[in-house]
């Protein structure tokens, strides 16, 4: 269970932000072979001053990525998954690709839970509820 989250500091359009979240979900799940109806998504919007990234220059706009996936993903998938986001912010909120950051954080399947169970074990086009 993927959480995917963008912290951007400027306020977007809900036209915008409803694209990007869907775009998001089909990337991610094109990428790493699996079913949307787990992807978690924060996407926040800070003030200018509430985040910082220290090669951007005052006063540009830019998103900050952290996402939590599945361990066991490979470089390439993860690699891709860094490309295709970083592309989808620039073309939907025009952020300049060298003012967008991402780090990545893997965790075993355990680590990610929903109410009726652990999602242990990944594989293609998994469908843990089943």
């Amino acid at each position: 269970m993927p959480h995917l989250q963008f912290d951007i500091n400027f306020k977007a359009n809900n036209k915008s932000k409803k694209e990007f979240l869907n775009k998001v979900e089909v990337i991610f799940c094109n990428i790493m072979k699996t079913g949307r109806f787990h992807i978690a998504i924060s996407f926040r919007e800070l003030n200018n001053d509430s985040i910082s990234l220290g090669r951007a220059k005052k006063n540009e706009n830019i998103c900050l990525m952290n996402l939590d996936i599945r361990k066991g993903r490979t470089q390439e998938q993860k690699r891709a998954l860094v490309v295709e986001y970083i592309n989808l912010v620039n073309s939907t909120f025009g952020i300049k690709k060298e003012n967008q950051y991402v780090t990545i954080s893997e965790h075993i399947g355990e680590d990610f839970n929903l109410n009726e169970c652990c999602l242990d074990d990944w594989f293609k086009n998994d469908n843990p509820l089943n």
